[in-house]
């Protein structure tokens, strides 16, 4: 897990790619929650991250990234920092999306219970908060999941990571549209729903780069299409 992390050699780090020429810029959520573990995980997996406070923010990004953290309080933020529409709009139009944990609540059509929580309505699951128990139930385990794909036509590659669930959510139900891309028995983990991939779990707080490598070369496709 990724620990004691200095965000001065990070800044540095990013500072020393952002002359490259071929810059892959995704914006992370960084309103509240674990932005600064996946702003790290990208620079690693070769992206330029930005935090995004505001919609001025998403100016140029070609792929966006929702943490964990705590839903409630970001999907506030969200209305009062003017970010709601925007972030819908990108999305709906293609822009590649990471969300994990309170970002794949954020996304959701319905939250079972908190009917009337502001959420994004992008991605066509029903989820229940907190369903694998409060902070001190956290857990980390070994999970099978299909590898999130860069064309809905590529076919499936399994394989094994290190998930870290701390008060996870739970997708209830999915939609015709969404593809289940990991469960805990009968419950399901993981989904994508063609430029979006969302998690129950944590990915950031590994050193496996799977679903971050995922999202910058989704985010390299999206430049290259002009729709940015």
């Amino acid at each position: 897990m990724l620990t004691n992390l200095s965000f001065v050699p990070l800044k540095k780090q990013i500072d020393e790619i952002r002359n490259k020429s071929e810059q892959v810029r995704i914006g992370v959520l960084a309103l509240q929650g674990a932005f600064s573990e996946h702003c790290l995980a990208l620079y690693k997996a070769g992206a330029v991250p930005v935090e995004v406070r505001t919609a001025e923010d998403l100016r140029d990004v070609h792929g966006l990234c929702f943490p964990g953290g705590e839903s409630t309080v970001m999907a506030k933020l969200l209305v009062q920092n003017g970010l709601t529409d925007r972030l819908a709009e990108l999305i709906q139009n293609g822009m590649p999306v990471l969300a994990t944990c309170a970002g794949l609540i954020l996304l959701s059509r319905e939250i079972i219970g908190y009917e009337d929580q502001p959420r994004l309505n992008c991605l066509d699951i029903s989820v229940c908060r907190n369903a694998f128990g409060r902070q001190k139930e956290s857990f980390a385990e070994e999970t099978e999941v299909i590898c999130p794909k860069l064309s809905m036509h590529e076919e499936d590659r399994h394989c094994l990571f290190p998930a870290v669930f701390i008060r996870a959510p739970q997708v209830a139900e999915a939609g015709n549209a969404v593809k289940v891309l990991a469960r805990k028995g009968e419950r399901i983990l993981a989904v994508q729903q063609e430029n979006i991939t969302a998690l129950s779990f944590h990915p950031e707080l590994t050193e496996n780069l799977l679903f971050h490598n995922w999202l910058y070369e989704k985010a390299k496709q999206y430049k290259k299409s002009g729709k940015c």
